[in-house]
């Protein structure tokens, strides 16, 4: 019985490795992603989206938002129990306007898939929503001046499970004395405003790619999102 239990393992274990890694290393081309379905909100919910969304829009002094070519705010289904944060939008991103849509993105879609989710199925976001010049990291300045709308993004969506993916959002908002390799792979209960959710930490899809090796750490992970009750 213990044989058939840890050859089962290995098949799934098997299983998301061919969903994570076929053709990451030498496929640069961004995902052509298109926003075509209308998923029906209440009104309030979509009022306060677009509120957000032009307050980040008319911020003043912020020298990324002068530089970058879109505002990247979302992706996904805004009824979603379920909300990722990453860091920052990258050079397809800020192309496209929409998160996660570059070769992290490519392989963000596989590791969803890995556990049967999709775009409509979960709700995206940033903690910057725009890019930072040469995709570097956001200043601790940047970060300070974003929280706000990233805290009301949350509390307007009112996830059950919200998943941050890497350092930057996890130092973001949950503390910055913390490490992700202790952090990641455990519930964390926490309270957004009006919003109580249960956060889980995990590596960001781009740090999985320089360094393969965490992935089998992202699939446990992974396999808690699946298996936690919403």
């Amino acid at each position: 019985m213990i044989f058939k239990k840890n050859n089962f393992s290995s098949l799934k274990l098997i299983k998301y490795y061919n969903y994570i890694n076929h053709n990451l290393i030498y496929n640069d081309k961004a995902i052509n992603r298109y926003k075509k379905d209308n998923f029906e909100i209440s009104e309030e919910k979509s009022k306060k989206l677009e509120l957000l969304k032009k307050s980040i829009i008319d911020l003043k002094n912020c020298n990324l938002k002068k530089r970058a070519k879109n505002i990247v705010f979302c992706d996904g289904n805004p009824k979603s129990k379920i909300m990722l944060i990453g860091e920052a939008p990258g050079a397809n991103e800020d192309q496209e306007g929409l998160p996660f849509v570059g070769r992290a993105g490519l392989l963000l879609d596989k590791m969803l898939a890995a556990i049967n989710l999709d775009r409509k199925k979960v709700y995206i976001s940033n903690i910057i929503n725009y890019r930072p010049p040469e995709n570097r990291r956001p200043t601790d300045e940047e970060i300070k001046r974003y929280l706000p709308f990233i805290l009301k993004h949350i509390e307007i969506i009112n996830p059950k499970i919200l998943v941050l993916l890497g350092s930057t959002a996890m130092n973001a908002l949950i503390g910055k004395d913390e490490v992700i390799s202790k952090m990641r792979g455990k519930w964390i209960e926490k309270k957004f405003g009006n919003c109580k959710t249960s956060v889980i930490i995990t590596f960001h899809p781009a740090f999985l790619m320089r360094q393969p090796a965490q992935k089998k750490m992202a699939w446990v992970d992974l396999k808690m999102i699946r298996d936690k009750k919403i």
